[in-house]
């Protein structure tokens, strides 16, 4: 049995079902991107001095650094990926550290009503602090408006620029994989002490949301493989759904 507030147990449940479904496609067959943009993270000076921000200011609602730091990896592995095509090494990398920079600031006001306009005047004023051209900021700022699912999205007739915004987005969703079970599902309940039984009861509605991502991704890469992404995540949560309710004693109707 599982108790109401044993998030070790739950937690340790949890890793051990994702490690049984295993990793995304992504990982294994773009690991040499994801590598790459891992491991040019945090040379450059002005993504060093956004994490900076972003770690003393850690977000809400499981949307802090670590969240950012994964969006940044994968949106600069999407970037690299989306421009293996002849386009030149340093133009390339220039986008890859924008994605960067994006991808690190794009929740800074998560809990703003309208987060991703708020997130992209606050990354704005930030950048241009730091002097950043007008140019490089607009490219990053309208990625960071675009990124929130669901809402009226800007096409941007920069081709750079749509695939910045792009690769934002789809590596912000690729968390709502087995990331929302491994660590954003408890970045949010364990500092609320929100009971597990409690969650258990909107557990399907939650695992419905998951499901209308599947069909969001926008960049080549994104739709390729975001719905393995969701794939994955799904299964973990409905392994854990149902592991959880027996150990926790509850019904099938999710009473007691």
């Amino acid at each position: 049995m599982i108790t109401d507030f044993d998030y070790n147990a739950a937690v340790k449940l949890c890793e051990e079902i994702a490690a049984r479904v295993g990793a995304p496609r992504f990982y294994l067959e773009r690991r040499r991107e994801v590598d790459r943009s891992r491991s040019s993270l945090e040379k450059h000076p002005v993504v060093r001095y956004c994490m900076t921000i972003i770690a003393d200011n850690d977000t809400p609602y499981g949307h802090g650094f670590s969240h950012a730091r994964a969006v940044a990896v994968d949106a600069g592995a999407i970037i690299l990926i989306e421009s293996n095509d002849g386009t030149e090494r340093k133009t390339m990398d220039e986008m890859m550290h924008r994605a960067h920079i994006a991808g690190i600031l794009h929740d800074i006001k998560r809990s703003h009503a309208d987060h991703a306009r708020e997130g992209a005047r606050a990354a704005d004023t930030i950048l241009k602090d730091l002097g950043m051209a007008q140019r490089e900021r607009r490219a990053i700022t309208r990625a960071i408006g675009n990124h929130e699912a669901f809402k009226p999205v800007r096409s941007l007739d920069d081709p750079h620029e749509q695939l910045l915004s792009d690769a934002l987005y789809d590596a912000d969703k690729f968390r709502w994989g087995p990331d929302n079970f491994t660590s954003m599902l408890w970045n949010i309940i364990i500092p609320r002490n929100i009971p597990l039984s409690k969650v258990m009861e909107r557990f399907p509605d939650g695992l419905a949301g998951i499901r209308k991502i599947r069909t969001t991704f926008r960049s080549r890469t994104g739709m390729e493989y975001g719905p393995d992404f969701i794939d994955k995540g799904l299964r973990i949560g409905e392994l854990f759904y149902g592991e959880m309710k027996k150990r926790l004693g509850l019904s099938e109707h999710g009473g007691e």
